[in-house]
């Protein structure tokens, strides 16, 4: 990342609105973060999330995290 791209996004920051606001745009961008680290396009693998974490028990939400998560290449297509 550019140093001129990083300030700028980190300016922007100042701007969310509240401190709830910020908290949940830092969770976004952890989990977006942590989709790119494991190798996974962050729309395909928060796409996958959000279809299945309404019907997934809570007590195995861990297989939602993006290093246990393996998309299949559909998937992968489909979001790009």
């Amino acid at each position: 990342m550019r140093l001129c791209q990083a300030w700028h996004n980190r300016k922007n920051y100042l701007f969310v609105g509240s401190d709830a606001g910020g908290e949940r745009a830092a969770a976004i961008y952890s989990l977006v973060g942590s989709a790119k680290l494991n190798d996974l396009n962050p729309q395909a693998y928060l796409t996958h999330v959000l279809e299945r974490i309404a019907e997934h028990p809570i007590n195995r939400i861990d297989e939602l995290l993006p290093w246990n998560v393996s998309l299949t290449l559909t998937e992968h297509c489909e979001a790009a």
